[in-house]
């Protein structure tokens, strides 16, 4: 009997993990509609190469190398063993058995590995418009084999950073990745901006930011909502387990805070840009959506629903004035990846203790602290080498054509050229 219930409950939690990863996978097709949207027509294929290519470059980087620097984990998935049910019943014979499921060794990995790729996703659009594809995927290479895992085993992995202390006996938590995803990807981002540069016309001489509408935003909403549908995966599967009463009340409280979040960021992101500009804003609108669901994603399952939604319309509130900031200094993010991804990230971080008295704001700023500075030197680096090898920005002629046709040699709306 005791056999039997281990094994149902092993049955479907390892089940709840593959459909969420699945669902995070998803997410990938919002990065791409999304980014798709918000970019000109003329670079439109050449950001959804990017996007479907990251992903497979995570997968086989993780599967390589990756998994095994951030778990101590074997190399290659052949030796990522099944779950052993003669073993823990008699461990549970010897100890007592407490219910607690185990979820298969495999579907641990894939579950990991969606969350590599989110987090490289969200550089593609930042460095859009202007950078060289394959000096691009080169970078993915180093952020989903290395980097990434990194500063992931001194989190999530439980290793002490850089051999010196633990994060986690310093009371930092980061749930579902608000920091460990969400603020690396936007590190890694303004490193590869910074160096990057401006698009061409978007600053005048006299140093005003010239709006470069995107080219599709009912694509642009279409991938945003693909994202909101996602992050249930993305935030429900971090409890892991469904298979008992605690974990299921946990997953749907997990599951009403990432909604009530989202919805309020793009409430509070809406209203903030009408008494901003006048104007509701659609692309603030969006952004601020996505700003709510990067906080609350730190720690979705002890906040109350009201105070969800204080945190995602906070959220949604601070990418507004981040985009506009971001913009006087001339650090050109086409989709405002680094506000949604990297500021809110770091506000979810923040808000961490408000909710869980179990941790500290010392140990969120700490971890946060962490992973923003290996992120942004180590991918600082990268860059740089590649920018003085195979070089990271297309040419002038290339870009003011579109960078559909200098990399990728055909467009996404041909029917539009002036050769048709």
């Amino acid at each position: 009997m005791q056999s039997q219930i281990f094994e149902l409950q092993y049955a479907i939690d390892t089940f709840y993990l593959l459909i969420c990863g699945a669902l995070v996978m998803w997410m990938a097709a919002g990065f791409a509609m999304l980014e798709a949207g918000l970019v000109r027509a003329k670079n439109t294929t050449e950001i959804l190469t990017k996007n479907v290519a990251l992903y497979a470059v995570a997968c086989l980087m993780y599967l390589a190398c990756g998994y095994a620097l951030m778990f101590d984990g074997p190399w290659f998935l052949s030796g990522i063993e099944q779950f052993d049910l003669g073993s823990v019943l008699a461990t549970s014979t010897a100890n007592g058995f407490d219910g607690d499921a185990v979820n298969s060794g495999a579907a641990s990995f894939f579950f990991q590995v969606v969350f590599v790729a989110t987090a490289m996703s969200i550089v593609s659009g930042a460095v859009a418009e202007r950078m060289k594809l394959w000096s691009f995927l080169l970078f993915a290479v180093v952020m989903t084999g290395f980097i990434y895992p990194m500063e992931g085993s001194w989190t999530w992995g439980g290793h002490a950073t850089f051999g010196l202390f633990s994060l986690g006996d310093l009371g930092f938590s980061d749930f579902a990745g608000s920091g460990i995803v969400h603020l690396a990807g936007g590190c890694a981002a303004l490193a590869g901006v910074l160096l990057l540069g401006p698009r061409l016309g978007k600053y005048s001489s006299r140093g005003q930011a010239n709006a470069i509408p995107g080219a599709n935003l009912p694509l642009a909403t279409l991938g945003t909502l693909v994202l909101w549908l996602g992050w249930f995966g993305f935030n429900g599967g971090s409890v892991l387990k469904l298979s008992d009463a605690v974990s299921a009340n946990s997953v749907a409280m997990v599951f009403l805070n990432t909604n009530s979040a989202a919805a309020a960021g793009l409430v509070a992101a809406l209203l903030t840009a009408r008494a901003k500009f006048g104007k509701a804003d659609m692309t603030m609108a969006l952004n601020g959506a996505l700003a709510g669901l990067v906080a609350i994603t730190a720690e979705p399952s002890t906040p109350t629903a009201l105070q969800a939604v204080l945190f995602g319309a906070v959220a949604g509130i601070l990418v507004v004035f981040s985009i506009i900031v971001l913009d006087r200094l001339k650090i050109d993010d086409p989709v405002g990846a680094i506000s949604v991804h990297g500021v809110a990230g770091l506000l979810g971080l923040l808000l961490v203790p408000l909710s869980n008295p179990s941790t500290s704001f010392a140990g969120q700023l700490a971890g946060a602290a962490t992973i923003a500075i290996w992120v942004f030197a180590a991918s600082w680096v990268t860059w740089t080498v590649l920018q003085r090898t195979v070089g990271i920005r297309v040419s002038a002629e290339e870009e003011f054509e579109g960078v559909d046709i200098g990399e990728c040699g055909m467009e996404a709306y041909p029917e539009f050229t002036s050769a048709q």
